[in-house]
């Protein structure tokens, strides 16, 4: 298969920073659409991936699963866009598209293992996957989507991850008009679970162990924010949630909000990955018919439908706009939290 020389942002190892480097794409096939990446959203498993936190960072890596661009070149057999039009990828860019889950548009569970936007075996030209931290991309038809063309485009970026991770179980467990939703941590999953819910028409709560973000979680839509290091506010709700929305990406006692849901409510985990300590209390759950679940970003239909809902309610991430040569020093200020609430690489200083 021909492939092009293209410029991108990567690392050698997991101890080395990013730095530019070529790598090759390849030519459009019939199904395949190729794009220039105008932004790309950096997520923080662009990071961990970088510095091989979970093990299996296949090296030279180029992260990056947030992207926004416009095409530049169509397979003869393509029909979903068409060359100018404005585009996205997220997390995927291939699944086997023939199992149960796939023909159910979840291609996020699909069974044979998806195809990921960067680390992933490239089906193609063999090695891993190269993500969005580059001039351009080409990706099967299926896995390219339509960008509504009102929205504030390096905004949109986020969305096509944490936009997605927080919608999926939005939609999955109904969140409508009268849901009452609960949202663990305000980082970039966080501030869109609280944009989106609000927008489903859910009344929002925040909780936080930092009181300095109420008034920011208000900014954003939330209707109230809860301390949860003060029991007297845990307890005012009591039994109160039918969802909430967990988006903490490390270890923590989540037993605290389990106690919040209402009869049948649901927590589900979104950002924290690995076994939870303290254990579990099961007593709340069985005595409350409650659920403890987990979620991971969406399928392809699923994720055009979020766009189609934040071009019709105008909803877009909140950013801090980057240049790709700054992306070790945001790398450390994500560590840090010091972001609201998203970086967004603005790629054409990837050119310069």
């Amino acid at each position: 298969m021909e492939t092009k020389n293209t410029k991108a942002f990567g690392t050698e190892a997991s101890e080395a920073p990013l730095k530019e480097m070529n790598i090759q794409r390849r030519t459009v096939t019939p199904k395949d659409i190729e794009i220039e990446i105008l932004y790309c959203g950096v997520c923080h498993s662009d990071l961990h991936t970088a510095r091989n936190d979970w093990g299996g960072t296949v090296y030279p890596a180029v992260p990056g699963h947030e992207i926004v661009g416009r095409v530049t070149n169509i397979g003869k057999d393509v029909t979903k866009l068409k060359v100018g039009d404005l585009a996205a990828v997220g997390c995927l860019v291939d699944s086997c598209c023939e199992c149960d889950s796939c023909k159910h548009d979840l291609e996020q569970y699909c069974l044979n293992g998806f195809t990921g936007t960067y680390n992933s075996p490239d089906k193609h030209l063999g090695g891993v996957t190269y993500g969005g931290y580059s001039e351009r991309v080409v990706v099967d038809e299926h896995f390219v989507l339509k960008v509504p063309a009102n929205l504030n485009l390096p905004a949109v970026a986020p969305l096509l991850c944490a936009g997605i991770t927080t919608w999926s179980p939005l939609r999955h467990w109904n969140v409508g008009k009268g849901s009452k939703v609960a949202v663990v941590g305000l980082g970039g999953l966080g501030h869109m679970a609280i944009k989106l819910a609000k927008g489903l028409g859910a009344e929002v709560t925040l909780f936080s162990r930092t009181p300095s973000k109420t008034q920011d979680a208000l900014d954003l839509g939330a209707d109230h924010v809860v301390i949860s290091t003060d029991a007297g506010q845990m307890e005012s709700v009591h039994g109160s949630f039918d969802l909430i929305v967990d988006t903490v990406p490390y270890v923590h006692d989540v037993n605290p909000y389990v106690a919040t849901l209402n009869i049948n409510g649901t927590l589900v985990l979104v950002g924290y990955l690995g076994p939870l300590d303290p254990m579990l209390n099961t007593v709340p759950m069985i005595m409350g018919r409650k659920t403890v679940a987990g979620s991971v970003i969406g399928g392809i239909a699923e994720t055009q439908e979020l766009l189609d809902f934040c071009g019709k309610h105008n909803i877009v991430s909140e950013i801090e706009m980057i240049n790709m040569q700054d992306i070790n020093t945001a790398y450390e200020r994500m560590l840090k939290s010091d972001v609201k609430y998203r970086f967004v690489i603005d790629m054409a200083s990837l050119k310069a």
